[in-house]
């Protein structure tokens, strides 16, 4: 991944989180960022396994498949360390029309707190914002699936 992809994540990172302080206004804009899918850790990150106890624990950085909405692409990373979820980061979030970027923003926020607390994809759909919470629980579980845990 280049390192305008790796500030552009951070940046949607900082999105996201001013968001949660000022819901309904949008600060995301169309083409903002972009990533491509991977199959291994983003650049500039590790993924190690080590036996402890019975099973492998997993650490680093792993980044979930873009899926495509009718209002934009989603897609989120995750970052795992001991094989838990400590982070969940939008890499995009839908980006189709002034009312459905404020209902990324605004979710975005929740599905992280529901993703850290249940360290899974099988949260609650945030209500008003179903096509964002499907594509992020998608993009969330192939980054789960990728970490192995």
């Amino acid at each position: 991944m280049s390192a305008r992809a790796n500030i552009a994540g951070a940046l949607s990172a900082a999105v996201v989180v001013a968001m949660a302080w000022v819901l309904g206004t949008s600060t995301h804009s169309a083409g903002s960022t972009t990533a491509t899918s991977t199959n291994t850790p983003t650049a500039g990150s590790s993924s190690t396994s080590s036996p402890s106890g019975g099973g492998a624990t997993v650490s680093g950085t792993f980044v979930g498949t873009s899926v495509s909405t009718r209002y934009g692409s989603v897609q989120v990373k995750i970052v795992v360390a001991a094989g838990k979820i400590t982070n969940v980061i939008p890499v995009r979030l839908t980006d189709q029309g002034g009312r459905s970027v404020q209902l990324s923003n605004m979710a975005a926020p929740i599905l992280r707190t529901e993703v850290l607390k249940a360290q899974s994809a099988k949260v609650k759909s945030v209500s008003g914002a179903t096509y964002t919470t499907d594509a992020y629980l998608q993009s969330l579980q192939a980054a789960i699936d990728k970490a192995g845990i």
